[in-house]
């Protein structure tokens, strides 16, 4: 298993959000959590990562952070870099090589980008750097905060094929999302 929560708790602003979430996740599969604005959904992957303790219950697997990526809301894209300088970051702080970078704008479309300020791109744009620090770093699981937030059509597109060759090698994700995934092998739902 390479991740298991057993009974968990989560609070937020000293209000009670989830209770008595249980679940297990091994390579291939994959896990989208849904539900309304406010039900917890970032929490709970807050709370997987290390982010936020939980009130109660646990979480195994991810005792070190290599094992997972986790991308929220805000991208995490330093807006006076470029792409490709934002992604040569990642790779730095992670001790990883830098040659998956070239495959990860190709993979993302963001070669005619890959010089341009973060600041300078538009939101769809932007989300597809981030998920490109994905590809750029390997890692086996995938921790997604509404991760189709901003992309269009063929942005989605691109991750879902990014979702499916990642599964495919043997990796997992949780990912949360108000718009319907796909049905894909191994793809099960959490409703909050």
């Amino acid at each position: 298993m390479l991740i298991s929560v057993k009974d968990l708790v989560v609070a937020r602003g000293g209000r009670t959000l989830l209770t008595g979430i249980c679940f297990g996740l091994d390579r291939e599969q994959a896990l989208h959590v849904a539900g309304s604005n406010g039900s917890g959904k970032t929490s709970l992957l807050e709370s997987l990562c290390g982010l936020r303790a939980p009130e109660h219950g646990s979480v195994e697997g991810l005792e070190s952070a290599d094992v997972f990526h986790w991308i929220g809301h805000k991208n995490a894209l330093n807006p006076a870099l470029t792409v490709v300088e934002n992604l040569r970051f990642w790779c730095r702080v992670n001790n990883a090589s830098e040659d998956r970078i070239e495959n990860a704008l190709d993979r993302l479309q963001l070669r005619a980008q890959q010089h341009r300020a973060c600041r300078e791109l538009s939101v769809g744009q932007r989300r597809r750097a981030a998920l490109a620090r994905l590809l750029a770093v390997r890692r086996p699981l995938w921790l997604l905060d509404e991760p189709l937030s901003g992309l269009d059509a063929g942005g989605v597109d691109l991750f879902i094929e990014m979702l499916k060759a990642h599964l495919a090698l043997g990796g997992a994700a949780i990912i949360t999302s108000h718009q319907n995934l796909p049905p894909l092998n191994g793809m099960r739902r959490l409703q909050l």
